[in-house]
């Protein structure tokens, strides 16, 4: 058998753990394993971004959609900085992503040298879970099998440094002697059981209540037989965290969908009244709009213990398996025989859907945002996998789409970044090469990586089974979820030297790199696109020219709320009257008469 120099240890070390993909960006730094990945003839597959902050990104959506660890590299210096933000939005989303990075030669360290940058130190929080430079080959595999498990087990991004000459080291096993530590491929997973004591005291609470509420998050994912047994037997409804979009049916007349700021009006309605909540696999951070701290009485369910009661004073918490607490719980449940409280979620959510229906139809200059993801909802494959990117387009994918079955959606939920649809999408089509991919992304977006990133769709698309990734763009000159928190919460005019963006014709730059291309001015027009974009043999742009006026009002904002904040803004606002004429119409069809009036 030939030698292995540490590089090809660590490129054969990866494919025993059955990593396929590796998401990076070539430098110096790495040109040991780089030239590893010339001499192997097997995967992992080096995939090749744009940006190394693409590369992390893309990890962390192959991550978040193949239920896997993944893996992103980059060289030392500015690569392992470029890293930091894509690594960032996987902690704070508690996906697991493991960063190997290069670093200069072990010679050079502490001496100024260049591209030399405390790795360690920058590292320690994003990291900090797991972070190691290896500095001798013996250390190689428990340090990358230590930084895989981790990885894993703690739902989080950890680190592998490794310094540029030791890369090129002959690679030698740790030895059965003093101070080696020597390591194997693997892990099984238990089953963590909860408290049955705990489980009696839960069942008690939930039964006693008469209006109970449920929020689940992606910590929920996979218990949605569970969630359904446990909502029918306390007659609740069940509200979703952004990221726990696709836990539950939205066609299931008791799921009032996303909630917070983002969020929907039925589920707002169902916190401001429950007596009792049951929160499952959510870390919602905004406790506003979570009852009132003497209001309910409240369960929390979560496996993470590190994460459990820190959002709400719960009576109860469990920390254990969402699907498997659930189970343990459901013959404790008493099946609750006024079923008004359910009537009464229902006929709000039959609503609220009515009213989105009707605010996708307002006419607007030229396109109504609302009516792009109303369109395609009904459409939606059933085995598509949606993105958003960070911006207004998160509000329309929160509450205009309608998920079911097992349609997958994510966006970067708690660093809420600017800038993770596109290589999101591009990481989703890796986990899920036949899988349809459907990316929506505002302009600032765009702007600022996405396209770039067309360009590694152009380089990979052909080697997909399914080559449908459709990227749609909100394109409306303007940073517009930023303008309109300015308005909202500032009370203050848009900035137009911060705000305005320059015009870009994405279409064109799409055709330009062989991809199909649409440019939508006529709302008439969405639904015809939306069908040729989803039967298309390539990927498709839409350059979907939105009104920048269609305001995201948040769930709660009454009529006067409302009209204080435009009053606060007209002053001064460029688009003063684009804002009052467009946001009126809209707000409006709350209150006019639906179909069941």
């Amino acid at each position: 058998m030939p030698s292995q120099n540490v590089a090809d240890y660590l490129l054969a070390r990866l494919r025993t753990w059955g990593i396929e993909h590796v998401f990076g960006y070539a430098g110096d730094g790495i040109n040991g394993i780089l030239a590893a990945w010339t001499r192997a003839d097997d995967p992992p597959r080096f995939i090749q971004a744009r940006h190394e902050e693409m590369s992390a990104f893309e990890a962390t959506g192959y991550a978040k959609f193949s239920g896997g660890v993944g893996v992103c590299i980059a060289t030392s210096g500015p690569g392992a900085v470029h890293l930091l933000n894509g690594l960032y939005d996987a902690k704070l989303d508690h996906v697991p992503v493991v960063a190997i990075v290069g670093q200069t030669n072990r010679t050079a360290m502490g001496g100024s040298y260049q591209q030399e940058v405390d790795l360690l130190g920058l590292y320690k929080d994003v990291a900090g879970d797991y972070v190691q430079m290896v500095t001798v080959p013996e250390q190689l595999p428990n340090v990358l099998d230590r930084a895989i498990r981790i990885a894993l087990t703690q739902r989080a991004p950890t680190a592998v440094i490794i310094p540029a000459d030791v890369q090129e080291l002959d690679y030698t096993p740790p030895t059965h002697e003093f101070k080696m530590v020597p390591s194997s491929v693997g892990i099984d997973w238990p089953t963590i059981t909860p408290d049955d004591r705990a489980v009696v005291r839960a069942a008690e609470i939930l039964n006693a209540g008469s209006k109970v509420a449920l929020l689940v998050g992606q910590g929920a994912r996979g218990a949605h037989e569970e969630i359904e047994q446990v909502a029918d037997l306390l007659a609740a409804g069940v509200a979703k965290a952004l990221l726990g979009k696709d836990v539950l049916s939205d066609e299931l007349p008791w799921v009032t969908g996303s909630i917070g700021l983002l969020g929907t009006r039925p589920s707002y309605e169902m916190m401001s009244g429950c007596d009792t909540l049951l929160t499952i696999g959510s870390s919602f951070p905004y406790t506003q709009f979570l009852p009132g701290y003497d209001q309910a009485h409240a369960v929390q369910i979560d496996i993470d213990g590190r994460m459990i009661g820190m959002r709400y004073p719960n009576a109860v918490n469990l920390v254990a398996d969402a699907k498997t607490a659930l189970r343990a719980l459901i013959p404790h449940l008493n099946r609750k025989t006024d079923r008004s409280w359910r009537d009464t979620i229902e006929a709000n959510v039959t609503r609220w859907w009515e009213t989105m229906q009707m605010q996708a139809q307002v006419d607007a200059d030229p396109v109504n945002p609302q009516r792009l993801f109303a369109e395609l909802s009904p459409r939606l494959p059933d085995d598509v996998i949606v993105t958003a990117d960070s911006g207004s387009a998160a509000n329309w994918y929160a509450r205009q789409l309608r998920f079911r079955g097992h349609i997958r959606g994510s966006l970067s939920g708690t660093l809420a970044t600017m800038g993770p649809g596109v290589p999101y999408g591009i990481g989703a089509k890796f986990a899920h090469s036949a899988r349809p991919v459907i990316v929506f992304a505002g302009d600032g977006a765009m702007q600022m990586n996405g396209l770039a990133e067309l360009i590694t769709v152009k380089r990979y698309w052909q080697q997909w089974d399914d080559p449908r990734l459709i990227i749609a763009i909100l394109h409306n000159n303007d940073l517009n979820q930023v303008t309109w928190e300015m308005r909202a919460m500032a009370g203050s005019p848009k900035f137009v030297d911060s705000q305005t963006l320059p015009d870009v014709d994405y279409g064109a730059f799409a055709a330009g790199l062989g991809l199909a291309a649409h440019t939508v001015t006529d709302p008439g027009e969405i639904a015809g696109v939306w069908d040729e974009a989803l039967a298309a043999d390539r990927p498709t742009v839409l350059d979907v020219h939105t009104d920048p006026d269609m305001p995201p009002i948040p769930p709660h904002a009454t009529w006067d709320q409302f009209t204080s904040a435009a009053a606060a803004v007209l002053g001064g606002d460029e688009d003063s009257w684009g804002f009052i004429k467009t946001g009126i119409k809209t707000k409006a069809q709350e209150f006019l008469p639906h179909h069941r009036d």
